[in-house]
């Protein structure tokens, strides 16, 4: 369904959300290995918002 959606919004918003799923997996990857090495709590709070917002790109919910 949220395949459709994302061709409903306007050409700045679309390209804005394609940015920000292209640029997921790069940070999350650096997050990942932030938490590892310098584990606090913001690093892990983080950690997690990142892997939540991949998943939702991952199955479509964006």
């Amino acid at each position: 369904m949220s395949r459709h959606y994302r061709y409903r919004l306007p050409p700045w918003a679309r390209k804005c959300l394609f940015v920000i799923e292209s640029a997921m997996a790069p940070l999350l990857f650096y997050q990942l290995l932030r938490t590892i090495f310098l584990p606090t709590t913001l690093d892990v709070f983080l950690l997690g918002i990142f892997v939540f917002i991949y998943i939702a790109f991952y199955l479509e919910w964006f």
